[in-house]
């Protein structure tokens, strides 16, 4: 029975929170260029219109351009309500969603950047990406960075929904986002 609850939450979570078509992306510009011209483009300009661009080229366009942003300062502009950002995938906004409705206007459970893994970011280098796709609609992209002095890697998991790449799941040290904010949203069900 808490299966079903859960899964109608989610159900009404992937609704409410995530739009009803994929983000429009710019048709032109130097990025476009940049990122159509060769599996391991070269860094793009960084910003959050290159990541949507880079979202229906490929997953490993959309995940260079992606880490471009924080190459550069980290991404820019108003950051998308918890639940709505277009660079997730339906299922990963809407348990984000659920993360912080259950927080009730404390500090949710994700409280820091997935993608870096950070709250903060300084001296940031990506060293190595490596994407396969397994799938015509998933694929899996290990991404090796420093930030701050420190060496990560985290595991990306992507998902094509519409014409776009969006991220699925980050792991980090063995450890799902999705499987947290999972954990999260059937605690509050």
């Amino acid at each position: 029975m808490r299966f079903w609850i859960l899964a109608a939450a989610v159900g009404a979570g992937l609704s409410a929170c995530s739009p009803t078509e994929d983000t429009p992306a710019p048709a032109d510009g130097p990025a476009v260029a940049a990122l159509a011209g060769s599996a391991s483009p070269g860094p793009a300009s960084g910003t959050r219109e290159d990541v949507y661009a880079a979202q229906s080229l490929g997953p490993e366009p959309f995940v260079r351009a992606l880490y471009a942003q924080y190459e550069v300062g980290g991404p820019q502009g108003d950051r998308p309500a918890p639940g709505q950002e277009p660079l997730y995938s339906r299922t990963l906004n809407a348990l984000v969603g659920a993360d912080f409705r259950a927080a009730n206007g404390e500090v949710p459970t994700l409280n820091y950047d997935p993608i870096c893994a950070c709250q903060d970011q300084a001296d940031f280098a990506v060293t190595a990406v490596a994407v396969a796709q397994s799938a015509p609609n998933a694929a899996e992209a290990n991404v090796s960075f420093t930030n701050l002095g420190e060496a990560r890697t985290l595991t990306l998991k992507l998902v094509r929904e519409g014409v776009n790449w969006k991220v699925d799941d980050v792991v980090d040290d063995g450890a799902s986002l999705h499987d947290t904010l999972m954990k999260v949203a059937e605690a509050a069900a």
